[in-house]
């Protein structure tokens, strides 16, 4: 039996280097694919975040308690992307 193991280990073992070789960049390849990915969903997501128009708005309040005058519980969300309340600051030193 110890005859056998010794005869496959011998057998296995040029093959050994190729193999681990093959098996480091293929490593390497996939942790790059999933930085990249990671950093494209983080773009796609702050692309999506800076759509929010809530703080330019005259209703926000930039208080933690009370966002928002009008819709308190949609604000800085994404949904208030498309906020029909919406509207622009005239004036900023007056809010």
């Amino acid at each position: 039996m110890l005859e056998l193991i010794y005869f496959l280990i011998r057998g296995i073992q040029p093959l050994l280097v190729p193999i681990c070789f093959v098996v480091a960049w293929a490593v390497i390849i996939l942790a790059i694919l999933n930085i990249w990915a990671a950093a494209r969903d983080s773009v796609a997501t702050a692309k999506q975040m800076h759509q929010i128009p809530c703080t330019g708005c005259q209703y926000f309040t930039d208080n933690y308690r009370l966002k928002c005058t009008v819709r308190p519980s949609i604000a800085n969300t994404e949904e208030a992307i498309d906020c029909s309340d919406y509207q622009p600051k005239t004036n900023p030193y007056l809010y």
